[in-house]
């Protein structure tokens, strides 16, 4: 499957121009200057990072890591240019760009990585062993506590649309979400909602009736829902909310109940790794029920393995909500919105829709 790429930073969760990789030598726990050096590229911020690779070398200390911390478009782009150079790159790949892990896939960048879990693996988490979905974040509602003191807050779409059209003024410019033309996220939610949701251009219109506010972050949409500025951000991703709801105990996080789409990060083990090895014990620890334990309770990112136990796993959120849930399938059919055509179509219909209001 070929598709037109378009340039990547439209495709990444959190644009910013002019950012660099951050690099963090993480030295072997053993003291040897000489040990073998694991290479990642990463779009995870390195101090919820640290976590795992601290469980890692404690299992193997013997180990070196030299992590890289970049946006998701420069993880492709990287990988990419290194390997048609002929050179070596990362040892292992973590992303949020579901689409961009899974196009490396496509087009011959990533290799096969035969994983102990894989049989335990759910069967939507992965595509011809080369990529597997490591984690299993919601898209959320988020709410101003405060603002809902006297009546509950809306919990499906049909309750939205209900709700800004009542509410006139009173929320008019004070609700927030993604803008699908900057932020890969946003538009892969939205790609889902019209999939999920067939009067979901009902809900764009009455956002754009109420004056919605576009960000290319969660961060910037969960600040104001915290200090009231907004009363309501809409498919705002979980694992984001739930940390900030710890510190901000004024947001309030409720999943839809028609349904709830789900994202994951994705991990792979690039063609051209200088150390193909390590990379897939690293991927394999992630997938451990060592690994996935720690993501779950150290870095605060719900897991994915079926092995793992307590509220903060897909196991524990699809026993409480089952089909409500909508994990996003990791195959091809991710890909589509990587053709300039079908993109841009989506994106005009949505800019269209909110600016007729």
């Amino acid at each position: 499957m070929k598709v037109l790429l378009l340039p990547l930073f439209l495709t990444l969760l959190c644009p910013t121009a002019g950012f660099a990789a951050e690099e963090t030598l993480f030295p072997a726990l053993s003291g040897d200057g000489n040990a073998r050096e694991l290479k990642v590229y990463s779009s995870l911020d390195r101090p919820l990072a640290t976590p795992m690779i601290a469980g890692f070398q404690k299992a193997n200390p013997d180990i070196a890591i030299r992590y890289e911390e970049m946006l998701t478009g420069e993880i492709y782009d990287r990988i990419v240019r290194e390997t048609d150079a002929g050179q070596k790159t990362a040892d292992f790949a973590f992303s949020s760009a579901m689409d961009l892990q899974v196009k490396l896939a496509n087009d011959g960048y990533a290799q096969v990585s035969h994983t102990p879990m894989k049989a335990r693996w759910p069967e939507w988490a992965s595509w011809r062993d080369t990529v597997y979905a490591l984690t299993f974040e919601p898209a959320v509602f988020v709410y101003h506590k405060p603002s809902f003191d006297k009546t509950p807050p809306p919990s499906t779409r049909a309750e939205l649309v209900r709700y800004l059209q009542s509410q006139g003024d009173a929320v008019y410019g004070r609700i927030g979400t993604y803008d699908i033309e900057r932020s890969g996220v946003g538009l892969l939610f939205m790609s889902r909602d019209q999939e999920q949701f067939g009067d979901i251009w009902s809900v764009v219109r009455a956002m754009g009736a109420a004056g919605v506010k576009l960000y290319s972050t969660s961060e910037a949409i969960l600040e104001r829902v915290a200090d009231g500025r907004f009363v309501l951000g809409y498919n705002i991703v979980g694992s984001y909310a739930s940390n900030w709801a710890i510190r901000h105990p004024n947001i309030g996080i409720l999943l839809p109940k028609d349904y709830t789409v789900v994202m994951s990060r994705i991990g792979l083990v690039p063609q051209a790794a200088a150390s193909p090895d390590l990379g897939r014990k690293y991927l394999e620890f992630f997938m451990s029920t060592e690994g996935q334990t720690i993501l779950a309770v150290d870095v605060q990112i719900p897991a994915v393995s079926p092995d793992v136990a307590g509220a903060n796993t897909g196991t524990a959120l699809q026993k409480i909500l089952g089909g409500q849930l909508k994990p996003v399938p990791v195959s091809l059919g991710l890909m589509v919105y990587l053709d300039q055509v079908k993109r841009t179509r989506l994106i005009s219909r949505w800019n269209d829709v909110l600016r007729r209001q």
